[in-house]
């Protein structure tokens, strides 16, 4: 099996790692805007050789998109242009306008949106690594839009290397992942902010950054160029999140304002429910 990734970063790089880690392909194409990413992956083993968009897509039997997800709307398209009987995945985080940008498509489908929902806060093809999909949860979106044996093999593709499968409609994948992923980021991002703005000190926070800081700002380590895009598809959920994190936020504020502590103890336990959930 021929499988091309286009986009040879962290995902798309670990995804080959992976593949091949479980004997999935015996033959990976790399595609990459970049001369210097696409070197680099050949250096470290994601792929075996870097081609042309067209001449890699004609090659494969699955295309893998990877590329920030502000490019799917161009890149999608063109690569149902050029495909016979190929699959054709991508791994974005947000689902409803990519899905949207191949509704109308004479192949629409040849393709099947996925969510892997793994990673890490680093970026580029050096940032790949084996078994970053083991033991989690990959959500296959819209799949009545897809051919059944596409799906089917997509499904098993994922299984195999060690992820469960959730289906779910794009709309309630994008409100679920501004709650449970995106919403995170911003966070981080603002954590990061806030400390270097009021500390100055570079190696107090160094020395004072305790697990609990360095869990909660890992976040702020990721590519701007990989979530701008993110929150610019899913601007709409990510903004009701915000305004349900911020009203609590200015909630904590005004009881420790009132120095109604006890107050405060009642809302932390009930935040201690998300246990329940997360155990």
């Amino acid at each position: 099996m021929t499988i091309t990734i286009v986009g040879i970063g962290l995902i798309g790089g670990s995804l080959a790692l992976s593949l091949r880690d479980y004997g999935i392909g015996n033959r990976f194409i790399g595609v990459s805007r970049r001369p210097e990413t696409a070197q680099k992956a050949l250096d470290l083993g994601l792929v075996d050789e870097i081609l042309p968009l067209e001449e890699a897509v004609k090659a494969a039997d699955i295309v893998i998109v990877a590329t920030p997800v502000d490019a799917y709307m161009t890149i999608l398209p063109q690569i149902l242009d050029m495909v016979d009987n190929q699959i054709v995945i991508e791994v974005g985080s947000t689902k409803s306008i990519v899905v949207k940008s191949v509704k109308n498509h004479p192949k629409r489908s040849n393709f099947v949106a996925t969510h892997p929902m793994a990673g890490t806060e680093y970026s580029g093809p050096e940032a790949a690594i084996h078994n970053l999909f083991k033991n989690k949860l990959c959500v296959l979106c819209d799949v009545e839009e897809s051919k059944p044996e596409f799906v089917t093999t997509i499904g098993n593709l994922f299984k195999t290397i060690g992820m469960r499968i959730s289906l779910m409609n794009s709309d309630d994948h994008d409100k679920h992942t501004a709650y449970i992923s995106h919403i995170s980021h911003i966070c981080s991002f603002a954590l990061a902010l806030t400390v270097l703005e009021k500390e100055k000190d570079e190696e107090a926070i160094f020395n004072l950054a305790s697990t609990g800081f360095e869990s909660t700002v890992r976040l702020a380590k990721s590519s701007p160029d990989t979530w701008v895009p993110i929150f610019r598809q899913n601007r709409d959920n990510v903004l009701s999140v915000l305004d349900e994190y911020i009203n609590n936020l200015l909630k904590f504020k005004g009881l420790m304002l009132a120095d109604s502590y006890e107050k405060l103890h009642e809302y932390f336990e009930e935040a201690n429910k998300i246990k329940k959930i997360l155990k």
